[in-house]
């Protein structure tokens, strides 16, 4: 359920944290067959908890204090909103469908269109992604920085092992799935009001949109803290990982 705000400091002492939220999930999944053949990527199951994908993802959000969640749905989307229709869901959610392609952009820019509060920053959450880290600290650092956008930022395990070599070129080590030395765009957003504006009608904002709020120093970085669990499910290797991941953690 929604976690509330002490009495001393509820919700309006922290106008800049959102309380509403996007969720796309109109991806087809292709590398996630067979499991897609039937649903969309975010109704896929993770193993061992008998809840798919955007189940986890909507009760993280109500957690943080999302009441209201605008699901955008594309490849068999009939197939998500039943589900979200039986389910008994901690906050209120709408779902928007595409009439046509819209891209990422557009998408985000439609969806937005059907939040409850234009007028009041919002999260962003790509439909395949489970994660959990605390997104009030994120609006914290989106607020204390001015940013029009913020992107949380992952530090993914490279799937391969790696080799450490000398200046001679003797290898002195082999390291199994190290850290990337890269951070990468890790599919969850703080967006402030005006945002919705600025993203095209269609196409991709990370190519429009994104770059041009980062040469105005308006766009932002939230480092996912150490020990916070990240992961993007896009193969059935993913799906494999999460179980052990899960198994692991004894959640």
């Amino acid at each position: 359920m929604t976690t509330a705000e002490p009495a001393a400091h509820g919700p309006h002492s922290y106008p800049h944290r959102p309380t509403q939220a996007v969720v796309l999930a109109g991806g087809q999944g292709s590398r996630l067959r067979p499991y897609t053949d039937d649903r969309p990527k975010p109704m896929v199951e993770i193993p061992g908890t008998g809840t798919p994908i955007i189940g986890h993802q909507l009760s993280w959000l109500a957690e943080e204090g999302v009441t209201d969640a605008v699901v955008s749905c594309g490849h068999l989307a009939e197939v998500l909103q039943e589900w979200l229709d039986q389910a008994d869901l901690p906050l209120r959610v709408t779902t928007v469908v595409e009439t046509e392609p819209l891209g990422r952009g557009g998408g985000l820019k439609y969806a937005a269109a059907h939040l409850p509060h234009p007028d009041r920053p919002w999260y962003a959450t790509n439909g395949d992604i489970w994660t959990r880290f605390s997104l009030r600290e994120m609006a914290d650092f989106h607020h204390e920085r001015e940013a029009t956008a913020t992107l949380a930022l992952a530090r993914p395990r490279i799937p391969w092992g790696a080799v450490e070599t000398n200046a001679f070129g003797h290898i002195t080590d082999f390291i199994e799935a190290p850290p990337s030395p890269y951070l990468i765009n890790a599919g969850v957003y703080v967006f402030s009001p005006e945002f919705a504006s600025l993203l095209p009608a269609t196409g991709d904002h990370e190519r429009t949109t994104f770059p041009r709020l980062a040469r105005a120093k308006r766009l932002a970085g939230f480092p996912i803290p150490q020990g916070a669990y990240w992961r993007a499910i896009d193969t059935a290797k993913d799906l494999t990982e999460a179980a052990k991941e899960l198994a692991a953690q004894g959640r």
